[in-house]
């Protein structure tokens, strides 16, 4: 069964139209990477994903429900979202973060269960977070920070991961770190879609892209089909160099210089 269809969406800010006819489903158990310039409605996307936009056209459904007929416990129970820059309670702990993935599970009268003690030691495991579980979250590093809230979300259990450009403003081996950590959601057969601007770590671990231009998709499939170079080219308009990585053949993207491509075009 598809996990999630997006048909006819589209969405406007004021007179500004984002997104138009927006339409794709995403299968389960796949790293979708969702790319393309800035402005161009990623992250308006990935909100209405999560039902933090309404669609103002077209439908998103959920294993075949309607979003719109979700109330927002019952989709955090089938759906999480990280945004961008999420805000832990001051002096929070790692642990404490963790556990608060559970709370869509639990009820008025529920008490914290078995099952909720299992879920947060396979998350903190799973994000090895073992050596951190009594430092605030505030005093992590960027990488371990994301892994802390990454641990969160896993808890929550929940089919489908939306990821709001988790590796933006990380080094590059914070990069790796989160980006391996996110492997390892999908290998528990997790479907994770994510906004990433770093094309190189979209080619080496998404199993799928969806380039957003032009206010809808310009393309979506696998990696290799996507990451060319007249698609490159024309969804940022730049002039790139596609080549072959070492070891698994992933596309690298090699920007051309400006001045480079016009003395070759001019």
């Amino acid at each position: 069964m598809t996990a999630l269809t997006m048909t006819g969406v589209g969405f406007s800010y004021e007179n500004k139209t984002v997104l138009k006819d927006v339409s794709f489903r995403l299968g389960k158990g796949k790293l979708v990477g969702i790319v393309g310039p800035n402005g161009g409605g990623k992250s308006t996307l990935l909100k209405m994903m999560a039902k933090q936009l309404v669609p103002q056209q077209g439908n998103i459904t959920l294993n075949g429900t309607s979003l719109a007929d979700y109330s927002m416990k019952a989709l955090a129970r089938e759906l999480a979202f990280l945004p961008q820059q999420p805000i832990s309670p001051a002096g929070i702990t790692v642990e404490q973060l963790v556990q608060y993935g559970r709370h869509p599970h639990q009820g008025w009268f529920s008490q914290w269960s078995d099952e909720d003690a299992a879920q947060v030691a396979n998350a903190i495991k799973w994000m090895k977070l073992e050596g951190l579980l009594q430092q605030p979250v505030a005093s992590l590093s960027g990488g371990q920070r994301q892994r802390a809230w990454l641990a969160m979300i896993l808890a929550q259990d929940t089919g489908v991961i939306l990821l709001d450009e988790p590796t933006s403003a990380l080094d590059i081996g914070h990069q790796i770190e989160v980006m391996e950590s996110i492997s390892q959601m999908v290998a528990v057969g997790k479907t994770v879609v994510l906004v990433i601007h770093d094309l190189a770590a979209a080619a080496r671990y998404c199993d799928e892209l969806v380039a957003i231009g032009e206010q809808g998709v310009v393309a979506a499939g696998p990696v290799r089909e996507v990451i060319t170079k007249p698609m490159i080219d024309k969804l940022y308009n730049t002039h790139v160099d596609i080549l072959q990585a070492p070891f698994d053949d992933a596309p690298v993207i090699v920007p051309r210089r400006q001045a480079d491509w016009q003395r070759l075009t001019g």
